[in-house]
């Protein structure tokens, strides 16, 4: 999993339209995308290109290796919607 979206995601879905695989969900426009509090990236797309997190304007992705210690749940949290 290169990078991981957190509680700070105001979805704005900025980074799902950067991200070149499309392994942010939902999009906009998506029924579930009311649904959700945040945006979330799926790790078997994700290819660690750093778009998405470069796009975002609330800080609210990192990579997983610079993933603060509080935040870290949220790594099984952005797996956790696509099982």
């Amino acid at each position: 999993m290169p990078y991981v979206i957190t509680d700070a995601c105001i979805k704005d879905f900025i980074c799902a339209e950067a991200c070149s695989t499309d392994a942010i969900h939902p999009v906009m426009g998506d029924a579930d995308a009311d649904s959700v509090s945040q945006l979330f990236i799926n790790p078997d797309d994700c290819i660690d290109c750093g778009n998405c997190a470069a796009s975002c304007t609330k800080d609210a992705i990192f990579a997983i290796d610079d993933l603060p210690a509080e935040k870290a749940h949220f790594a099984g949290k952005n797996r956790g919607h696509f099982n």
